[in-house]
């Protein structure tokens, strides 16, 4: 069986969404971040990235890194309509969600999250947490604008949608941010779906 290896309210909350949407049985197992439990050796033996999220399979591979198991997914459980068809909003999707990942979650929240992976100097920590904030700020902004007029991130729901879920439920849920108004119509409409409700639950969240 599928096994899913996660933080709760991390970026693999995206991950465990889509596994949701999939519908097809899987497992789950906590990576306790804040006690450093992505450092231990039952894990760095799965991952030795020592990040989250990461997917098991069930032939007993190890797939890691967010857009690639969510691309895998996708690409594996095609009745979940999970990615559409069409070349120009498959480039779409995969431009949405590498923003999130790489633009939002590793330069902006990284920053407001572990300022120290940033600075050593406690003085400086402030100023990066500052930065981090600007740059998740705008990363909505530009993701407000590629929402316009529509529910989700390609048109119809994608993986992407449930990358931006996260940044959205970082920015809302735990950082205490007002999203743009396409952004935070996005994430009530992600919130609303049984998939989403069911994700939060096992994860002991509230959105």
């Amino acid at each position: 069986m599928t096994k899913l290896y996660y933080a709760p309210g991390a970026c693999s909350l995206g991950i465990h969404v889509l596994l949701e949407e999939i519908g097809r049985p899987y497992d789950l197992a906590t990576v306790n971040l804040r006690e450093g439990g992505q450092f231990a050796a039952d894990y760095t033996g799965v991952n030795p990235k020592s990040k989250v999220p990461t997917l098991v399979r069930e032939d007993g591979s190890t797939l890691t890194e967010f857009p690639a198991i969510a691309w895998w997914l996708a690409r594996s459980n095609p009745q979940a309509n999970l990615l559409p068809e069409d070349a120009e909003a498959q480039a779409r999707v995969l431009e949405a969600m590498d923003y999130v990942v790489a633009t939002l979650h590793m330069q902006g929240f990284s920053r407001m999250a572990r300022p120290g992976n940033f600075a050593p100097n406690e003085a400086d920590h402030e100023a990066v947490k500052a930065r981090g904030k600007q740059i998740f700020a705008r990363g909505f902004e530009v993701l407000d604008a590629a929402l316009a007029g529509k529910d989700y991130v390609a048109g119809a729901y994608s993986i992407a949608d449930a990358a931006l879920f996260f940044a959205e439920f970082w920015a809302a849920a735990r950082s205490g941010m007002t999203l743009p108004a396409n952004c935070a119509a996005h994430y009530e409409r992600m919130k609303a779906r049984p998939a989403v409700q069911r994700a939060l639950q096992q994860e002991g969240l509230v959105a």
